[in-house]
């Protein structure tokens, strides 16, 4: 009995020496050896944890959509909702060159958050100090940018009326719900390695444009709609919450709501040409009603325009295609190579010629795609067939008889 005794107090104390040095293992790999600095930079900090708003049970966006309930609709589309479960975004967090503040633009709240970032051993932005977040919701952490993430702060929430009919306590601010808010994360631009660049100027083109202080972020991407905000509590001015951007989903199995910020304008084509006569076709694309650059935001989006002129067999005769958009250079350093995105009001024009030598019957196709990433980077970050990667914007064909 006594044997069994000593060699079951054996086995216990081993465990406990294990679980001390898992923990201190644990410990000395969440804070490495160094000095701490303190973080300084605007991106590198999260929302500081909310309480619950007085009146509410939750941060979650489904208890505000309860009564909110077409914002919460809305919203549920958007990609701003699906901004921590983008595949393209999980495949970057994965990867050893991705610091820790990438994540507070998809998860601002510290609620969202495992860890708090305490500080920088000597300013390195690969060595933060972290600690266990207390508060840690993993719920809340996969509705991204959340209804809280710019409606609660200081614990209260935030709205444009601050008014007195909810059942939790609103303190009115309009600033702070201004479009700074959206540059905040949509006007990102730091060097943070020689390797590692953030490039997100769309607020700076903004600034730049011929919109600023005439029109901002809400103006196109939060359409402003009279009607009620909660149901029996009367109509009012409103803006809807889909947020508007690209329009390519992030997932095959939901919709987005999109805005091209491009018009289109084509020249005449005849139905018939003769032999030796020559056939111009041209496509201008027009930024004209985008307050930015188009495309802009993630620096690997693109348009491509594309002509394609087959004949009665469907064999290509003559085939144009053409890029909008910047091209960088990642290794061994990150660099712009090229930018030519249309400015507001700009205009680019696209030409397809072609001379036939013989008679015969020709079908021209001309498609305009808008692009997230090219496949070589899909492949790269093994995205599957369920992350789409472009949705076409202009698709037009055209019958042409050459006599």
């Amino acid at each position: 009995m006594k044997k069994n005794i000593t060699i079951l107090s054996i086995i216990v104390f081993g465990i406990v020496v294990v679980m001390i040095q898992c923990r201190q293992e644990s410990n000395k790999n969440e804070n490495p050896k160094g000095n701490m600095l303190p973080l300084t930079e605007s991106w590198e900090f999260a929302i500081p944890n909310q309480d619950v708003p007085q009146g509410l049970t939750s941060l979650s966006a489904e208890q505000c959509g309860v009564c909110h309930v077409k914002h919460y609709e809305e919203w549920k589309i958007s990609t701003h909702a699906k901004a921590w479960v983008d595949l393209q975004f999980q495949a970057e967090l994965k990867k050893e060159s991705s610091p820790f503040m990438c994540i507070n633009c998809h998860i601002p709240l510290q609620n969202q958050q495992e860890y708090l970032i305490k500080g920088l051993i000597d300013g390195d932005i690969y060595q933060p100090v972290k600690e266990k977040n207390p508060r840690f919701d993993k719920n809340l952490q996969q509705e991204g940018i959340t209804c809280a993430s710019c409606h609660v702060r200081n614990n209260v929430i935030i709205g444009p009326t601050g008014t007195s009919k909810a059942p939790h306590k609103t303190v009115k601010d309009t600033v702070h719900l201004s479009e700074g808010l959206c540059i905040a994360c949509h006007n990102a631009v730091a060097v943070l390695t020689p390797t590692l660049a953030c490039t997100f100027e769309t607020g700076d083109e903004w600034k730049s444009g011929p919109y600023y202080g005439k029109k901002n972020c809400k103006s196109c991407h939060m359409e402003s709609i009279t009607r009620e905000i909660v149901a029996g509590y009367g109509e009012r001015l409103s803006h809807l919450h889909f947020f508007a951007g690209s329009g390519i989903p992030k997932f095959d199995s939901v919709d987005a709501k999109g805005l091209i910020g491009l018009s289109f304008t084509m020249s005449n084509i005849n139905n018939s040409y003769t032999v030796n006569e020559e056939i111009d076709f041209n496509l201008t694309l027009k930024n004209e009603f985008a307050g930015h650059n188009v495309p802009t935001g993630d620096p690997e989006r693109f348009f491509i325009i594309s002509f394609e002129l087959k004949n009665e067999r469907g064999e290509i005769v003559s085939t144009q295609t053409d890029r909008i958009g910047e091209k960088w250079e990642w290794h061994p350093e990150a660099k712009k190579i090229s930018d030519n995105n249309l400015t507001p009001g700009e205009s680019r024009t696209f030409t397809l010629s072609y001379t036939p030598l013989n008679k015969e019957l020709l079908t021209l196709l001309v498609k305009v795609t808008k692009n997230r990433l090219d496949q070589k980077s899909a492949a790269y970050n093994k995205l599957g067939a369920n992350y789409p990667l472009f949705i076409t914007v202009f698709d037009e064909e055209y019958n042409i008889e050459v006599k």
